[in-house]
């Protein structure tokens, strides 16, 4: 008599990225988990670690802070083994609203930083993350294309989707 049982593992759902006009970036994905936890992932700085890093960047994450309120701060500071130097990733948040959005700036690029808006929109128990880009030029955000730098949200996301399948095992949800 066979014991083993195959472990039913939930849909992961694809990431796509889309230049929207010549200053926007749009870049989304359906996870299968309330929005309460997706914000959750995105706002407890310890949860936040375990994923925003991609790995096939090559960069470790030396340190995080973050104040989650209108006019709070952020700084990831990150270090790469071709860089002399930590690299610097920070700016302020413009709206904080529970479970459903977050806006900031990303100010380490002086004048050519983008503002970032992520939208959480819950549908039947999945969320629907939108990660909308505008940058302050058409050469800006063309910079950061060339650059790589906004190719690293589908890597992310899958380690995302893995870390949510995990905490809603943990509060003992189950996944849509």
């Amino acid at each position: 008599m066979d014991t083993h049982k195959e472990i039913e593992q939930p849909i992961k759902n694809p990431t796509t990225a889309e230049r929207k006009s010549e200053r926007e970036l749009v870049t989304t994905r359906t996870f299968n988990c309330p929005a309460h936890i997706v914000f959750q992932a995105w706002t407890t700085p310890e949860l936040f670690q375990r994923w925003w890093v991609p790995k096939s960047f090559g960069l470790t994450l030396l340190s995080y802070e973050a104040e989650f309120r209108v006019g709070g701060q952020y700084r990831l500071v990150f270090s790469h083994p071709a860089a002399p130097e930590p690299m610097a990733f920070y700016g302020t948040y413009l709206e904080v609203t529970p479970h459903s959005r977050l806006v900031w700036t990303n100010e380490e690029g002086g004048e050519s930083g983008q503002v970032t808006t992520v939208t959480f929109e819950e549908r039947g128990g999945q969320t629907l993350l939108v990660v909308h880009d505008l940058y302050p030029s058409k050469e800006a955000l063309d910079e950061a294309i060339a650059s790589g730098s906004t190719g690293a949200l589908p890597e992310q996301f899958e380690v995302l989707d893995t870390l949510l399948i995990g905490l809603q095992t943990e509060s003992g949800l189950s996944a849509v």
